[in-house]
């Protein structure tokens, strides 16, 4: 693997606000003061800043506005509502012109610092860095446990196996994004999407940190919804769980039936069951609507695929002051 060359090279950075007011401050100084002291060894590169606004209420927009006017390199994509982070992620990657991609949150819980260390790893030919959290401790138990579950669930009932505790953070080669850019599907799941493209990638590790400013976007019940969504959108196992269930099923009650025959026809044995009837009728129909649901998330996910509406809409895009 040789070295690449990164002299006049441009990186863009694709960052996501959605009501993150209190941390743009903090975000803009950090990220200005690691830009800036990126190693002369990697030669002249230039980064662009593309924030994409996902329909904020508070004044997210306009502090990002302000923040351009002092500083060219920022340029601000504005939704015409909330998207939420898939689509967000997906406009910034549309929309960035950079040489390679660095999608990164706005709330300092992935240490802008690591810039360096995935740029350095991509001058040595690498064309994807992922950002590995070492430990999740500044996450909640209850986030912390839902996410171990997810990967287990997505990575043995899924082709495509999504690295364990990678986020959003990475720096992506642009061969990587123009990959990126065949997937047409209106429903996405970044991480996995992000996983299948393939491409050498190396795996740096990092400590997540506490959020910077404000709080998280996303509760119990998003956090699950995002796990269904990812599940469905690269894995058909649990419709082929509910076949194999079925096959079980038949099998087991074809022998009760011919137990019952048995006794109650050769050998005229009474055979009461009203309580394990009642048990039988309640356990397959609780599976059947189990199973109804599962199906009913797969031609959900057709249907809204179907109608081939827009992943977002821009309002407006601010373009970055030339000087």
């Amino acid at each position: 693997m040789g070295n690449r060359q990164l002299t006049m090279k441009t990186i863009s950075l694709v960052i996501p606000f959605f009501n993150e007011m209190e941390a743009i401050p903090l975000f803009f100084n950090e990220i200005r003061g690691i830009v800036e002291s990126i190693p002369s060894e990697f030669g002249e590169i230039s980064f662009e800043f593309l924030c994409i606004d996902d329909g904020s209420s508070d004044n997210t927009l306009e502090m990002l506005i302000a923040e351009s006017k002092i500083d060219p390199r920022i340029s601000i994509i504005e939704f015409s509502r909330n998207f939420g982070k898939e689509a967000a992620l997906t406009a910034g990657i549309e929309a960035a012109t950079g040489d390679a991609i660095i999608p990164i949150d706005s709330d300092l819980q992935d240490p802008p610092s690591l810039i360096i260390e995935m740029i350095r790893w991509w001058a040595k030919g690498y064309e994807v860095v992922l950002a590995k959290r070492e430990n999740r401790e500044s996450d909640s138990f209850f986030k912390r446990l839902t996410a171990e579950l997810f990967y287990r669930v997505h990575n043995y009932t899924s082709a495509v196996k999504i690295p364990r505790n990678v986020g959003d953070f990475r720096l992506m080669d642009r061969c990587v994004v123009d990959a990126l850019k065949l997937y047409p599907e209106n429903q996405r799941f970044m991480k996995g999407i992000f996983a299948s493209v393939g491409f050498k990638t190396k795996v740096v590790g990092y400590i997540r940190q506490k959020r910077a400013e404000g709080t998280s976007k996303f509760n119990g019940l998003k956090l699950i919804n995002f796990a269904i969504e990812g599940i469905t959108s690269f894995s058909t196992m649990p419709l082929r769980v509910f076949s194999y269930v079925g096959v079980v099923g038949m099998a087991v009650t074809s022998i009760y039936a011919g137990v019952i025959f048995y006794k109650a026809v050769i050998h005229d044995i009474p055979v009461p069951g009203y309580a394990s009837l009642a048990l039988s009728i309640l356990f397959f129909g609780n599976i059947q609507i189990l199973g109804i649901g599962i199906l009913g998330e797969y031609i959900g996910r057709i249907y809204m695929e179907s109608k081939r509406r827009p992943i977002y809409i821009i309002k407006r895009h601010h373009r970055a002051l030339k000087n």
